[in-house]
Formats: structure tokens, sequence, C-alpha cells
């Protein structure tokens, strides 16, 4: 639709991103909306697609399953119905031993055929109705799926995904500011996607009719609505929370309205939190662990959010599947599915650790909480045994520069990302590339994510050299010489010039004290208790070969890829808090 076929009423500012439009109000602040938030609205719709289209076929995948098991079933029952009934005088010698039951079983399976006998027209139109019904169930029906926005301010987001997404049955766009809700009932109808009377068709006598709205709007507390979808048949299937701050008040509420193997879509806004430890207390009460001060803290801080998402399904039997985890700009995006198994959330004790960070090299070590052993019986039968961890991993000085370790955690250990689901995303926006306004951002991000480790955490060659004080290696160079010796490495979406390796930091520090050896470091400038000292003190183990590795270049070093956000305005960020009066833990969104 044209800008010019919007009415735009006065004293409101027309405001256009990708298919839909919204009216902003010249002046005020009552509804919240950032336009750099544009790729996290891109990236939503283009994950919910995806995951919309992976469910669907695991649903047919199913439905094809138990449609063959069916037909296998009625087959078996047709072939004992027309088995050939034995002969009288054969039946006859045969009854001579058969007990009194057997023989009203005989005479009642000869009855049954004599019916079938005589009525043949009758049997042959049944088999003909019931071949036709059988080729009209053979049709899947894809499902139509139910998205709740609990924080949805201005409505884009829920318009967004109300035009853009196919298999959208309709989306319950709830916010509890009343200005937020007036605005959103204006931008829905203004995007035609309200309730409304469609004239019956011409020359019919028909009554009007009335067509649901594809967006319904809801006033009232967050927590409270999606408590009231936690019944099995009140589910929903995706749940966005967008909150201007964190998600944790949230979450608990979430991960019980979500049917299995639904989406969870995730923002937290709260990085001074998660990402220093300027308010580890709060950090604690909020995500359940400490955060990080160290380079790698972004990554932390998506571990810590996945923890909390864990163990707040974990308490309803329930367990996360992180599909894609993104630090962007000032905020986390997190895509999960949640799926019900009470074996697999005793997993989720194993994919969690605490974490030993040293205060001068950054080195981390990490504390697992808990190990998984198989036992295999004699007949082949696998059973899982779930023990506690052994520790400390480390003494209480770091080994590597004998700084003090500081305790991280506990956070979210395993996979971060599942590639195949990346992969899957990555394709649907290299296909639809016009219809995404950040489309080479997307693709930027998602080619880094798909490479990752799934191994924790990252480092950047610029850090380890200032720890050294030596000239610094290039990318390249310290990405071969991990590679020759024998360490895998990829790059990291969280961090620009950042490499995520199988390798310790033991490993890593060795190839720079290789470094050293050909590009010495002044020692006059540097401390008698520098932790420096102590790291070039120790010899390297081996030599380490800087040449240039041929696995050294990645599918995204090969191309030119944006993966930050161009500034669409002058001193940009994450904006100010929407105005009027709410209740605490209802804090607006980040729309």
């Amino acid at each position: 639709m044209s800008a010019e076929a919007y009415t735009v009423p006065e004293g409101f500012a027309l405001h256009k991103e990708n298919t839909s439009a919204i009216l902003l109000p010249a002046a005020g602040n009552d509804a919240f909306l950032n336009p750099v938030q544009e790729f996290n609205r891109d990236l939503s719709v283009a994950c919910i697609r995806t995951w919309g289209a992976l469910a669907n076929k695991e649903k047919e995948r199913k439905w094809r399953q138990a449609a063959e098991r069916r037909a296998a079933k009625k087959a078996a029952a047709a072939t004992a119905t027309a088995a050939p009934a034995p002969a009288p005088e054969a039946a006859a010698a045969a009854g001579e031993g058969e007990s009194e039951g057997e023989h009203h079983k005989a005479k009642k399976l000869k009855t049954e055929e004599n019916a079938q006998d005589t009525e043949p027209g009758k049997e042959h139109g049944e088999a003909a109705s019931s071949a036709g019904d059988a080729s009209k169930a053979q049709e899947f029906r894809p499902q139509k799926f139910v998205i709740l926005e609990a924080l949805s301010a201005t409505g884009l987001r829920s318009i967004r995904y109300a035009h853009e997404i196919p298999s959208v049955k309709y989306v319950i766009a709830n916010d509890l500011s009343p200005a937020a809700v007036e605005a959103m009932r204006r931008n829905i109808e203004l995007n035609d996607l309200h309730e409304k009377e469609v004239p019956a068709p011409e020359g019919s006598d028909g009554k009007p009719q009335v067509r649901p709205a594809k967006v319904r709007v809801n006033e009232g507390d967050a927590c409270a609505l999606m408590y009231s979808h936690r019944g099995e048949r009140n589910r929903v299937d995706v749940v966005d929370l967008d909150p201007y701050g964190t998600a944790a008040p949230f979450i608990d509420s979430a991960v019980q309205c979500v049917n299995d193997g639904g989406l969870l879509c995730v923002t937290c806004t709260d990085m001074s939190v998660l990402a220093t430890t300027n308010y580890p207390e709060k950090c604690f009460s909020n995500y359940g662990g400490a955060p990080v001060k160290a380079e790698y803290c972004h990554e932390a801080a998506l571990r810590l959010v996945l923890h909390t998402l864990s163990t707040s399904a974990a308490r309803y039997g329930r367990y996360v599947q992180p599909l894609l985890s993104l630090s962007i700009d000032f905020y986390v995006r997190l895509f999960v599915r949640v799926y019900t198994s009470p074996i697999e959330v005793k997993k989720a004790f194993s994919k969690t650790a605490v974490y030993h960070v040293c205060s001068g090299c950054q080195s981390f070590y990490e504390q697992p909480l808990g190990r998984v052993t198989e036992q295999v019986s004699s007949k082949g039968n696998v059973s899982l045994h779930f023990r506690v961890h052994s520790g400390p991993p480390v003494s209480e000085r770091c080994p590597e520069c004998n700084s003090v370790l500081h305790v991280a955690g506990p956070m979210w250990s395993g996979p971060i990302h599942d590639k195949e689901f990346i992969s899957n995303v990555l394709s649907h926006v290299e296909e639809s590339e016009d219809k995404y306004g950040t489309a080479a951002r997307m693709k930027g991000m998602l080619t880094v994510a798909k490479e990752e480790l799934d191994t924790p955490f990252y480092f950047t060659p610029s850090k380890i050299a200032s720890h050294f004080h030596c000239v610094c290696p290039s990318l390249d160079e310290t990405a071969s010489a991990l590679l020759h010796a024998g360490h895998k490495v990829s790059r990291s979406h969280a961090c620009a010039g950042s490499l995520k390796t199988s390798a310790t930091y033991a490993d890593i520090h060795d190839i720079f004290r290789s470094w050293v050896k050909t590009h010495p470091v002044r020692m006059d400038k540097v401390a008698e208790n520098s932790p420096t000292r102590q790291l070039l003190s120790k010899e390297p183990k081996a030599e380490a070969n800087f040449k240039r590795h041929p696995e050294s270049v990645t599918a995204s070093s090969k191309v030119k890829l944006v993966r930050y956000q161009q500034n669409p305005t002058p001193n940009w960020g994450p904006g100010a808090r929407p105005g009027g009066k709410r209740k605490r833990g209802q804090d607006g969104a980040d729309e």
C-alpha cells in the first residue's frame, strides 16, 4: 500500500516499515517505537516463518506415519475377512475336536461370509466409498499458528507478523497501557486487520459476514494473559517477549503457555546488568547467575538468559532447544523451542556450568554442575545415570598468570545455535531479499552464527596481545596457527575480529609465546608485578606455524558481510522509557 493510500489524521505522523505502516503522535511518548529495531523485527519474521514451515513438516511426517499404520491395520483386517471358508466336510471333521466356544466362533464367521456373498453390490459400493474417503484423507492440511506478543506498544510487530507470515491464524497483541492499546487499535484498523463486516457477494441474498480480526487486541497484565493460556487446550504456538529492559518477570508464564514444540522469542536490553559486573546482585536476581567481566561478556549474557529459560521450563517438566541466540547492538535476542520431556529435563543438569574467570589474562575454566553416564545392558538397553561433577577444575589462582579468579554463572554451557535451522533461515532470507529492509545484515549475522563452534566463549588476538605487551598478529595468522596445531576455529557473531576455538587459553598463550620469539617484547616497559611477566616466563611447548592455513578463510570471510547496524538517525540507541503510569514489571515494549 502506497503512502497516498493511508489517511493520516492531523497530529500524527506516518511511519512505514516493510509492508506495514503505523501512526505515531507528532508529540508525546505514550507508546514506544524504536526504528533501529527493524533488524530485530525482520529477523523475527524470518525465524517464525522458518519455524512454521519446519513445524508443519514435522506434523505432516507424523500424520503420514499414522496414516500408514491405519492403512496397514485395515489391510490386515481385510485379509483376515477375505480368507476362503473351509469346505463343509473339512469343517465337520475339524469340528469334532472343537470346544463349544470355538464352534460358535466358526459359525459366526460363516454367517458373516454368507452375508457378504448375498450382498455383493453393497460390498463394492462401500469399498468404493472408503477408497474415495481415503483419497481425500491423504491430503495434509498445514496448520495455522497463533502468536502472542505480550508487550506490543504500537503494535507494529504484531501487524508485521499478521501481514508477512502466511501461516498465522491470528496474533494476540497485548499491552497494559491504555494509551498503547488505543494506538494499537488505531494502527490495526489502518492496516485493515481489524474485525469488520464483509458485504455479501453481488446477486446473492446472503447476509453480510463478519471477518474475524487478524490481530486481536488485549489490554491487561502480560503475565496474567500468558498464565490464562497455560492449559494444554489454550496454549499458543509462538510467544514473543520484547520488553523495555529485562524479560525475566515474564519468562515463567511464557514457558508455560507455549505449545509443545512451539517457539519462544525473547529480547533483553539490560546489557548493563548482563554484560558487566556493575550489578552482579541484580543479574543474580533476574537470571540466577553472576555475570562475566571479560571480552566475551556478550556471549556470557546469552548463556545467562538461556540458563534462565532452561531452569524456568524445567520446573514444569519442559526443556528448551536453542535455535538462534544473537548478541545485537545493545540487546540480546534468542529463539528457542519448548518441549515437554522429563528425560530431557534431567539432561539440562549436565548443560549447566560455573566458570572461573581470570581477572588478569581472562582465561576461563569450566566447572560443569552435572554429568551423564550411559550404561548398556546385555540386551542392548541404554540406561542414563546422572551424577554430580567432580571439581574444582583449577586452584585458587590462575595457572597461566597467577592472578585472582572470579566466579561466573551458573549459566548454559550447551550449544546456543541450531545450525540446520540457521541454514533454513539463511536460505529463506536469500530467496526473499526484497522483503526485508535489513537483508544484508541478516545474511551477515546468520552466516557467521552458522559457522560458530559449539564451544563456549571467544577471544580477540588484540586482547591476548595486550596481555603479552607484544605486536598483534593478524586474525588470519592466529587462526592459521591454531589450525596447524590441530584445533578447530570459527568466527563469532558477538564481536568484530573475534575467534572461537576448541583450544584452551593455555594453548592460545603457547602460540603467542612462539609469536613473541620473533616479535620481542620490551621488558623495560613491563611492570614488575604485571601478569605479563608470568605469561612470558613460560616456554612454548611447541613452535607455532603462522603460515596461512587453507581453512583459515571461512565462508563469512570470503564475502563482504554487513554485521552491524548502520546509524539510522543521529544519537540513536535504546530510546527513552514510554510515558504514562505503569505497574512495576510492565514497563512497556521495545517497539
